[in-house]
């Protein structure tokens, strides 16, 4: 009888551990996906910025400063790309600034397009940094490092442009 006992613990221990692991890799996952939609909504932010630096007259320095960071966000891999992003969220928050002014009303379509875009950034990077939170204290519990619940995966990280108000 005991050994049937310890059997049965032993088969639910498995499978708490089965189940605890596969927990682990569906936020993995979703750390993944939203980090993919994110990238692909800067990618867009990039493109429409180099849209914007082609289709005006803006002044030399602000389309220098808007092309070249647009340029660099959309070529670089991302650990290169924080100062990128950086400068472009300024060089585009003027923009909106100029815009809201009266001074550059001739691209209001682009401009409405940018911050719709940037809303929809600001919700993937809250998804974003919610989901690495959740593998992050996830994995700090002592049966997930005890038991290597985690496998090979790396710790997901935060990029510190994400930290910005882009």
């Amino acid at each position: 009888m005991t050994l049937v006992l310890v059997a049965l613990v032993v088969i639910l221990f498995g499978w708490y551990l089965s189940f605890s692991a596969s927990r682990l890799d569906r936020l993995h996952h979703r750390v993944e996906t939203s980090w993919e939609h994110l990238d692909a909504l800067l990618q867009r932010r990039a493109a429409l910025a180099l849209e914007i630096s082609h289709q005006t007259d803006l002044d030399p320095a602000t389309d220098l400063i808007l092309t070249q960071s647009a340029y660099v966000s959309r070529e670089e891999a991302i650990s290169n790309r924080n100062d990128a992003e950086r400068s472009l969220s300024q060089s585009l928050k003027f923009l909106r600034e100029s815009a809201d002014s009266g001074e550059l009303s001739i691209f209001l379509p682009l401009l409405s397009e940018l911050t719709t875009l940037t809303e929809k950034i600001t919700l993937a990077v809250a998804i974003h940094l919610e989901a690495v939170n959740s593998v992050a204290k996830l994995r700090s519990r002592p049966i997930y490092r005890l038991f290597h619940l985690a496998g090979k995966a790396k710790l997901p990280k935060i990029y510190s442009f994400e930290e910005d108000s882009l």
